[in-house]
Order: C-alpha cells, then structure tokens, then sequence
C-alpha cells in the first residue's frame, strides 16, 4: 500500500485516484505541519486581542456584521457545522467521500486557514483508517465553497452525523469510537477552515476527469475497431493531413489510429474499397482530437486547483487575514461543464458508428449482425440503448456553470452550480462509457463475419481482452449481461492495459 505525502502544493490527479480508489493513505510533511502551526497561531492573537475578522470573530455571510466574543467562539464553530448539514439526495460513493476529505487535507496544509495540526490530523486519521463520513450529493451552490456537503464530512468529526466503516453505516460518534479517533471541538475559525472551499465539486471533478481521460484513450481503440470491421480507409489518418491543421488533440489521435492497426489487412487505402469514409471514420481524428483539447484544459484547471487555498478568510504569514472570494467555484463550474460536453461527444461518434455497424443499409454485413435475422433480432435494440443513453447526455451537457441564485439574503448573489456541473459529468461519463462497451461489442462481433483477414497491433490485443470474456453471439442471449462485462473491461482498465501492452495509445 502507497502513501502520499501532503504539503498544499504538489498533489496530482494521480494521487487523487490513489487514494480515493486504491486505498492508500496520507501524511503531512514537516513543512506542512509547521506551517500550520504557525498559521494558527495568528489566529488565537486575533482571538486573544479580540480583533474583529470575519469568520473568527463575527458571523457568516448576512451575519458577518454580528461581532462573537471570544467565549462563544467555539460555539460558533459548533453551531456553523451543523446549520449548515442540510444536503439532500443519494449519499457521495466512497470513492468520493475519500477525494473530498483528501482534498480538503491538501488544502489546510498549505498553511493559509488557521486550523489547529491537531483538527488537521483527525481529518487524515479518518482517512487512513477507513472512517468515511455519509455526505448527501445535493445541496451544494459551489460558492461559498461546498458549504453544505463539506459539513457533512466534518459532522463525526463531532461526533455527530453518520459515517461508513467496515462497510457498516454508523453513527459518527461509534464510527469514530471503533477506528479508535477522538471526537473533537472545534475552536475559533475552524468550522469555517474545514467547509469552505470547492472540495466536494472538484473531488467529484477529478474522478470524472480521470474516466475521460481513459475513454477518450478507449474511444480511439474502439474506433479502430469498427474502423476494421468496416473495412475504412486508412488514409484520411496520414500525418500530412493533420500537420496543416495542427491542433495537438487531432494529430495525436491521427497517429493512435495508425498505430492501432499497424499490419492491418482489414482496414484499405483511399480508392481501394471506395473514395471516402463517412464522417465518424473518417473524421475520428477531428472529433476525438477536439475532446483530447478540451479535456486537456480542464486537466490544467483541476491540477491547479487541487493545490489551491480556496477558504475564506486567508490567513497570511505576516498576520494579514484578508476575506476574499476563493471559495467561489466559477473555475472549475465552466471545467466540468466543458468536461461533460466534450466526453458526451465521444458518445455522439461512438453511437453512430455503432449505427453503421449494425445496419446493413450502411455495409456489407448481416443485418444487426446476427444470422438467421428474424428469428434472432441480434444487436438491434442495442443501438436502441445507446441512443437513449446519447439523448439522456445531450440533456446532462446542458451547462450547470450559466445559473446562479442569490443566497444568504443577497449577501453572496452570484453562485456557480460547480458541484452539479461536477455531478453531470461525472454521470455523462458513465453514459459515454455504455456506448463505448456496445460499440466494442458489435465491432468484434462485426470482425468475425469477415474471414481470412488480420487485425492491426493494438486492435488485435483489444479484439483478444474482449474474447477472454465475451463470444460471438450465435443467436439471442440476455444481452445487457454480455453488454456488462464489456463495460466492466473499460471500467477496470483490462482492455486499455491489454492494448497498451502492445501500442501506447497517447492522451
């Protein structure tokens, strides 16, 4: 089991992944620790000379006029927590769950929040010990930070709320009791410290980043494939074609496919078979290429802000405490609402080429690739699935980032709807990933109407990993069981690692 080091400056979308789905665990470095401390410490001066800054000591948002003595301070931090777990709707995955507190961790340690080590290191010992607070997914404007689903993250800090551990959902305060860590109280600024930020939206943006990112990978691999079983042209992907439209995206997905079906007889050359492809062959480099571009951006965006200080108020080394607007999530909001637009198009392809696949108007295989078509019905209502599945992303793209809703009496009157736009894409990809398992189903299926030609490099190995697990359908089965475990094999890696084995598809 890995470890990743935290100090607010160096974490990566790798890291991410690392421990919100593989377990593993965090630590601070020393430098981090003091400066924490240090930070702290400016904080009880305020406190202990009874300065009046906002968060410390005063109320939140309308009430940041309410002056709080220092006696009442903890129970302001007390009160802002459990106010403000009003979330509503399904409960975060625990994969989330634990990219939110790792990512909240990330951000106290830079050392610009007050908070206490010790508040900090309860966080972590929750996390490496596998105490994972429930946090509803609705209820998040995406400014002032996560408010709402980060107070659920805090609440069995408290000894409060609920929490999973072992599997089992518990109160907070057994949960916290059974992996053997101290409940807490809070003191001045640290309620505020631990839920206000963009956490929650970008620990669901990040896990949906990293699937599209794999599937904009997949999607070439899959594309090649039904290149293939479509017998395509080949030359729409020569080099010369993409170096005079040099978008970075386009020309790499150019060379991937070339790669791909390296020592192909399957696929032709322009004028062989027939001039010109249809747009989803011929255009794949465009079209994936564009994706790649836009989920490129948003990879910038989300590494820098995974080592972001996104509180409110930022506590500065000097001893200025400046109240500013970081926890506002308008820059990831526009990302992930780009990032679910971008991946929905490799749906968009990726269904209709599933459509020339299965219908023999458009090819020179069996109708919806099935003998004795009538008696069977073979691939016919999988197109029907995945199309609905492409309508229901055309809904979900929708931009979350273009509303807001004025809050707190008008006090914060411009939101960013992050953490929906975060959701929709995560659930986009989802959808995305669906399709692409139909598609790669129907292209092998498409692959063993045709005889005594072979299948490229990379495409072969894919061909291979699918028949481990999946065989040509002979006549009707249960298919969304066969469509299962094809979407299982996108979803665990197997393919993607089987492919790359031979061709390393580039990102």
């Amino acid at each position: 089991m890995g470890i990743v080091k935290l100090n607010g400056y160096n974490l990566t979308i790798e890291d991410v992944i690392n421990v919100a789905c593989k377990g593993y665990e965090v630590c601070l470095t020393e430098e981090a620790k003091k400066k924490v401390i240090e930070s702290r410490k400016i904080v009880d001066d305020i406190v202990e000379n009874e300065k009046t800054v906002y968060g410390i000591t005063t109320g939140f948002g309308k009430f940041s006029d309410v002056t709080i003595s220092g006696e009442q301070c903890k129970t302001l931090q007390r009160n802002l927590i459990i106010s403000h777990s009003c979330g509503a709707g399904e409960k975060f995955s625990t994969d989330i769950v634990r990219a939110i507190m790792l990512l909240r961790a990330n951000a106290l340690a830079k050392g610009f929040s007050g908070i206490r080590i010790s508040t900090l290191e309860t966080l972590i010992a929750m996390l490496n010990k596998g105490v994972h607070p429930c946090i509803p997914e609705k209820g998040s404007l995406g400014a002032s930070g996560d408010l709402a689903p980060l107070s659920h993250m805090v609440l069995p800090m408290l000894g409060e709320g609920e929490a999973e551990f072992e599997g089992k959902i518990l109160s907070g305060k057994e949960a916290m009791g059974k992996a053997g860590i101290e409940t807490i109280d809070l003191v001045a600024k640290e309620g505020l410290a631990l839920i206000n930020g963009t956490q929650a939206m970008t620990a669901v943006g990040t896990i949906a980043l990293h699937n599209a990112m794999n599937l904009v990978k997949l999607s070439d691999v899959i594309g090649a494939l039904t290149l293939e079983a479509l017998r395509g042209i080949r030359t729409a992907y020569d080099p010369r074609v993409h170096e005079v439209r040099p978008h970075a995206g386009q020309i790499q997905t150019a060379k991937n496919m070339l790669a791909l079906v390296e020592g192909s007889t399957f696929v032709t050359n322009q004028g062989e078979l027939r001039v010109q492809d249809a747009y989803t062959l011929r255009c794949i480099p465009q079209i994936h290429g564009a994706s790649k571009d836009a989920i490129n951006y948003v990879k910038e965006r989300v590494e820098t802000e995974i080592n972001s200080a996104t509180d409110n108020p930022i506590v500065f080394e000097n001893g200025d405490v400046i109240s500013g607007g970081n926890f506002h999530g308008q820059p990831m909001a526009l990302s992930f609402d780009f990032l679910g637009i971008a991946v929905a198009e490799l749906a968009n392809i990726s269904e209709r080429r599933l459509e020339r696949l299965v219908n023999f108007q458009l090819n020179d295989l069996p109708p919806f690739l099935v003998k004795n078509g009538g008696l069977n019905s073979g691939f016919m209502i999988t197109q029907y699935a995945a199309a609905a599945l492409v309508s229901e992303n055309k809904v979900l793209a929708h931009p979350a980032s273009v509303d807001s809703i004025p809050s707190s009496a008008n006090q914060e009157d411009h939101v960013s709807m992050g953490t929906i736009a975060a959701r929709k894409g995560l659930e986009i990809s989802k959808n995305v990933r669906r399709v692409l398992a139909t598609e790669l189903m129907a292209a092998c299926q498409a692959i063993d109407f045709r005889d005594g030609l072979k299948l490229g490099k990379g495409t072969e190995a894919a061909y291979n990993t699918l028949r481990k697990h999946v065989s040509f359908v002979e006549e009707d089965k249960v298919m969304y069981v066969e469509l299962d475990k094809c979407d299982e094999l996108l979803a665990n890696g197997e393919l993607l690692e089987a492919v790359e084995a031979k061709v390393k598809v580039e990102f």
